[in-house]
């Protein structure tokens, strides 16, 4: 085995084998607005995955540039509103224009052909093109602080308080989502992306 101890490594490095190992990892693509300007930032997070059934509650950690925050963890924190759009592959090469740097100002959907639509109980908008989005709020909010007490990431407990599918990858009657209908992206390392392969079924151990 190659052996690499974590102290002596600096962040590029610490980036590249843990965005390397850890794949692959679903993409959140969220659309929060800033309440000063009403700018709809759009912008994707593979830092995603669940946090609770009982609550339903997803985690997105958005790292930050040296102290400086992004524009979905500034909108997060002023609104606490946002929509998570799950990306699939006819979306792919719009969710990885709107991770272009933007301004403030700016929104990075004037990057794509993107429609919006108004949400149900938030007073974000949602992308009518994708076929699965969940409207969230704020339940927990953690910064992630270095040795120094400096805060190098901030880490977000939404909770999920609508659900929208598409009825083309979505079986009503077992109220279960279709994978093979989906066809969802999960983000490797790099600029490399994976699509939906092989899928197995194994019965769970009782």
């Amino acid at each position: 085995m190659i052996h690499y101890s974590a102290k002596d490594l600096s962040p590029k490095q610490h980036y590249k084998f843990l965005t390397g190992s850890i794949i692959p990892r679903p993409i959140a693509w969220i659309t929060t607005k800033n309440i000063e300007t009403s700018v709809v930032n759009l912008a994707p997070f593979s830092y995603f995955t669940v946090a609770s059934k009982e609550l339903p509650l997803v985690t997105i950690s958005i790292n930050r540039k040296g102290t400086e925050q992004k524009d979905t963890t500034t909108n997060l924190l002023a609104n606490k509103e946002g929509v998570i759009h799950i990306v699939n592959e006819a979306v792919l090469e719009a969710m990885n224009a709107t991770s272009a740097s933007l301004p403030a100002e700016e929104s990075e959907l004037s990057l794509t052909d993107l429609t919006l639509e108004v949400s149900q109980s938030v007073a974000i908008p949602s992308l009518k093109e994708v076929p699965i989005r969940m409207e969230v709020r704020v339940h927990q909010y953690l910064p992630i602080t270095d040795h120094n007490g400096q805060t190098i990431s901030d880490l977000f407990v939404l909770e999920v308080l609508d659900y929208y599918f598409d009825e083309s990858i979505f079986d009503q009657t077992r109220e279960y989502i279709l994978p093979e209908k989906l066809l969802p992206i999960s983000r490797l390392a790099g600029n490399l992306y994976n699509h939906l392969g092989k899928i197995d079924e194994l019965a769970r151990p009782q």
